[in-house]
């Protein structure tokens, strides 16, 4: 135990350091800011155009290409159910009949009878 009498406990020491809590700064990023004052300016607009408060203001962040997948995903929601609801029942058998049909062996299922 003598060989560790002579060490030193604690932290570190820092010359030209008096306090030992060393502050860093945050950095606000340019689009923080920006967003700050979009919402400050609405707010105010808001505020001073309706007394009421009916009416809100809403701001679209989607980009153009999220935009046209919204656009082309209802498209084709509706074709979907505009084919489902030309055909009667009776025929979408068939066609998932005709489609098990065309299968080979190993996908093998049972028809679906229409006539139970």
């Amino acid at each position: 135990m003598a060989d560790y009498e002579n060490v030193c406990r604690g932290s570190l020491k820092l010359k030209g350091v008096s306090d030992h809590k060393i502050k860093k700064k945050k950095k606000k990023k340019e689009k923080e800011k920006e967003l700050s004052k979009m919402y400050e300016n609405i707010a105010s607009n808001a505020s001073t155009s309706s007394d009421d408060g009916s009416s809100s203001v809403r701001i679209d962040k989607r980009t153009a290409a999220e935009l046209a997948f919204e656009k082309a995903k209802e498209k084709k929601m509706a074709q979907q159910i505009f084919d489902k609801a030309t055909k009667t029942h009776k025929e979408r058998i068939m066609e998932f009949n005709q489609h098990l049909d065309n299968l080979t062996e190993h996908f093998d299922i049972p028809k679906v009878s229409w006539t139970k």
